[in-house]
């Protein structure tokens, strides 16, 4: 029987994996990391880093591989670029990118050498860690909503302690899509996790409760991930081992109320930089006005 209070100990670093290929979005991504991909005017990681600062977090540790130095860059100053709207009195852009910056000494970037999976990139970041209870971002998976989704498991968390884990719904005939969660007794904003299963057929899945890609995990998952054998396609699964620790570790879900764009595909990509450019009141008006020519434009060709 797992405990169902752990350890309360503030959630004061934070872990967001940014070593991935990018193969999805080829040719774009074979000089550009898939995390730089745009959505409006900000890179994707960026939405990760917002909401992480959002919910308290104090330190993130981005966890790089090859070709991905323009994303530690992009967290730096940059002294000419400055100098140069500077001369242009383009202040407001000026101080738009300063509030950008991380505070000194506030982020730390480690090296996955291997793209031996998500598991092993959590794992990389071990030692700065340390022994305490971290977030981990998925930067793929862009939060939309009225607060930050991490915010939201952040209060979880404060009450129930323990591991905690972000979740939608998804259409019970697609559970085998997704990590899926059996829903126990409700706890606080959420709930008690009773399974996890990597994409179970519907007629299996334990309830239509998938992971999110935002997470609250103790230090303990680090020794898991150390020994976790190899699972599905042949690496080290973050899955598998939160399986293990559920041995001896209670897990909490707390449904986000927004919605979560997989920006890691192109479908959801687009659907981010729709609804990103709708809140916008700069440019909402003249692209929901484009939206509706178009989609008018395709309901007369489909008619035709």
């Amino acid at each position: 029987m797992s405990e169902r209070i752990g350890t309360m100990k503030k959630v004061r670093k934070a872990v967001i994996p940014v070593a991935g290929l990018g193969t999805r979005f080829l040719p774009a991504t074979k000089s550009m990391p898939k995390e730089m991909l745009p959505v409006v005017d900000r890179p994707v990681v960026q939405y990760a880093v917002d909401e992480a600062l959002e919910a308290g977090i104090e330190h993130i540790v981005f966890v790089t591989g090859r070709n991905k130095a323009v994303i530690e860059d992009y967290f730096d100053l940059h002294p000419e670029l400055v100098g140069t709207l500077e001369q242009a009195g383009k202040v407001d852009q000026i101080r738009s990118l300063e509030s950008l910056l991380p505070v000194p000494g506030a982020t730390s970037f480690t090296r996955q050498q291997a793209p031996h999976g998500l598991g092993h990139a959590v794992w990389c970041a071990r030692d700065i860690i340390g022994d305490e209870p971290f977030a981990l971002l998925l930067p793929d998976m862009v939060s939309f909503g009225k607060r930050g989704c991490l915010a939201e498991i952040m209060d979880l968390h404060a009450v129930s302690g323990g591991n905690v884990i972000a979740v939608e719904q998804c259409d019970p005939s697609e559970t085998n899509k997704y990590g899926i969660v059996g829903k126990g007794p409700d706890v606080g904003s959420g709930f008690e996790v009773t399974a996890m299963v990597e994409k179970p057929a519907p007629a299996q899945a334990p309830s239509n409760f998938y992971i999110n890609g935002r997470y609250i995990l103790q230090p303990e998952i680090f020794n898991l991930l150390g020994t976790q054998k190899r699972g599905a396609g042949g690496e080290i699964q973050l899955t598998d081992a939160m399986v293990r620790l559920a041995a001896s570790q209670a897990f909490f879900a707390r449904p986000f109320n927004g919605r979560m764009f997989d920006c890691g595909s192109k479908e959801g990509f687009i659907q981010a930089n729709v609804a990103f450019a709708l809140k916008r009141a700069d440019i909402r008006d003249s692209v929901l006005d484009a939206i509706r020519e178009m989609v008018a434009e395709q309901d007369h060709v489909v008619a035709a």
